[in-house]
């Protein structure tokens, strides 16, 4: 540990973080948009005003410490490092997905690994296609943004499969009586999960740049980059995130259906008889 931090505090560059408190003046003055949903909280007795500030205010330290850290990572010449943000990201987005599916038995473990194959596997793709090099400063962003939108659709497919099994619970027993597998009984279902997760990712590439411009084209933009190059690096993260998040949700209702049914091919009651 201790070693970590020797290392830690050599490797940061401390003119950086003169710059960085210098530039936090223009972040904090933002900070009075904050205080008009405040005060607007508290003259409609919303009761948000504390949450609004603990919000902003982990917000900020959250975002200060992962600074610090990829600014760490960046000026390390090791890969092993690029491998443990990634593992860490995706742990703390399968917990995530795992706990808006709680219902599903070892949900966490199954939105974990079920995140994890569909990131890899096309962030693999792009790294031996050549759209990006296998460096921090491109794959740790880029595995943000998929492993994020891949938590998100992951944690709907879950809990809606096992939401749409409850309430057609009779139909599918009736399949399942009749010799169907779990995997045909329960395949509307499966299908429509897959659909309502997905739907709002295929959206947002619909309609991106026409009613909003996606966070990364904006940073570039406002970067100094040409809109052209910005535009150019957008289609490749909306084509990222639709191939992560397809995967990883088609992955999350092959590993749910163990959970769903017996080896004599019932259904568990005790997963559908919970609220």
């Amino acid at each position: 540990m201790v070693d970590f931090q020797s290392q830690f505090l050599l490797s940061m560059d401390w003119d950086w973080l003169f710059e960085f408190l210098k530039g936090m003046v223009k972040p904090v003055a933002a900070l009075a948009v904050v205080l008009i949903a405040v005060i607007l909280s508290f003259m409609q007795n919303l009761g948000l005003e504390k949450e609004m500030v603990y919000s902003i205010f982990r917000a900020f330290l959250q975002l200060s410490i992962i600074g610090f850290v990829l600014q760490f990572i960046f000026n390390q010449d090791n890969s092993g490092w690029i491998i443990l943000a990634y593992l860490f990201m995706v742990s703390v987005a399968g917990y995530t997905a795992g706990q808006r599916a709680k219902h599903v038995p070892r949900g966490k473990y199954v939105a974990g690994v079920s995140i994890l194959a569909g990131t890899a596997l096309t962030m693999f793709v792009l790294v031996v296609l050549n759209v990006f090099p296998f460096s921090p400063r491109y794959i740790i962003p880029v595995a943000g943004m998929m492993v994020g939108n891949a938590m998100t659709v992951t944690g709907v497919t879950m809990k809606r499969l096992r939401d749409d099994i409850k309430i057609q619970l009779s139909l599918v027993e009736t399949a399942l009586a009749l010799g169907a597998t779990p995997r045909q009984a329960t395949l509307e279902q499966v299908k429509r999960s897959l659909v309502i997760a997905l739907s709002p990712v295929l959206d947002n590439a619909k309609t991106v740049g026409l009613i909003s411009l996606p966070g990364a084209m904006t940073g570039l933009i406002m970067g100094g980059a040409s809109p052209l190059e910005a535009i150019q690096l957008q289609i490749i993260v909306m084509n990222m995130l639709i191939g992560a998040s397809t995967v990883s949700s088609i992955m999350s209702t092959y590993l749910c259906w163990p959970a769903f049914f017996t080896k004599a091919y019932q259904l568990e009651a005790k997963v559908f008889s919970s609220d």
